[in-house]
């Protein structure tokens, strides 16, 4: 049987917190593709039924990673899943153009994650 309480809680809050951003991403954005021309409540309602989905993965990633991570450590990895998620989000699904400044704030989330893992 599936377990992921026998995986190592690093790699669950990461995996979850992955799929997580996913239904963000399209709970924040997707709507700007498919539902532009249809009134903003509708797709305040379509984007509130896709965020469940996130917090169902959220919350137990959250819960799970803070016990092993820093509330600080669990909010940074949360910020690098979220840049890793937009980025071919925002290329691929919504045909924006690939921008320097997308390797700008990695690179300033890879200085993040340095100081806040530092012990």
């Amino acid at each position: 049987m599936f377990s992921m309480t026998a995986w190592p809680p690093l790699l669950t809050t990461v995996l979850l917190l992955t799929a997580s951003n996913v239904f963000m991403t399209f709970a924040w954005y997707g709507h700007l593709k498919h539902l532009n021309s249809s009134p903003w409540w509708i797709a305040a309602f379509v984007s509130w039924g896709i965020a469940l989905f996130e917090y169902l993965l959220q919350v137990p990633a959250n819960r799970i990673g803070y016990t092993t991570l820093s509330l600080g450590q669990l909010k940074i990895l949360q910020e690098v899943i979220t840049l890793t998620v937009f980025v071919p989000f925002a290329v691929f699904y919504m045909g924006q153009g690939l921008k320097i400044n997308y390797l700008y704030a990695g690179l300033c989330l890879v200085g993040a994650v340095y100081f806040i893992f530092k012990t």
